[in-house]
């Protein structure tokens, strides 16, 4: 599942994640699952027919990424994988950055950090005309909507409804999501 919060140029994108790393860090082996969001740069494009044609939208680069992972073999709402990617090269993200109040409370953590745009994506190394002041206003008004959207999420998971692995056999290596 997918949701995307769009605003003028910044948007969050929220998805359910099963993942398995084929090359894990110690202590990171076997299948994680739970709901990754990501700060994106966002792009709308330009109409191909009347005023009335369906607008393209452009899901562009990430600046931000907060992973609320957990072991698939641990407890459920262990948040034991629970992580974030401050900075992102390109593409790629950073190392994982693992924070104790994170995994203690992530949706009151995200929603902090998601509250002050201007100073996570200064930590991000996004260029200040990156985003415009409707967008960081926009966002601050729409974290409760976007905490309830990753809860959501969060819940069906532990519901055994999203974040499943690929098929009944096990495997080494699966990125189940949209992001």
């Amino acid at each position: 599942m997918f949701y995307a919060f769009g605003f003028e140029r910044l948007g969050v994108i929220v998805s359910d994640l099963y993942f398995v790393d084929p090359e894990p860090e110690e202590g990171q082996e076997g299948a994680e699952r739970g709901v990754r969001l990501e700060l994106r740069l966002l792009a709308a494009g330009k109409l191909h027919g009347s005023i009335y044609s369906a607008r393209p939208i452009t899901v562009d680069r990430p600046l931000w990424r907060a992973d609320l992972l957990e072991s698939v073999a641990g407890p459920a709402g262990s948040f034991d994988r629970t992580h974030h990617h401050p900075r992102f090269d390109g593409w790629e993200p950073g190392h994982r950055v693992f924070v104790e109040e994170l995994s203690a409370d992530p949706l009151a953590w995200v929603a902090k950090r998601l509250a002050d745009p201007e100073g996570l994506l200064a930590k991000a190394g996004a260029a200040p005309d990156e985003i415009t002041l409707a967008d960081a206003a926009e966002l601050r008004a729409a974290v409760p909507q976007i905490v309830d959207a990753v809860r959501t999420l969060l819940d069906r998971i532990r519901g055994g409804e999203l974040a499943l692995p690929p098929g009944p056999e096990p495997v080494t290596n699966a990125r189940v999501s949209w992001l």
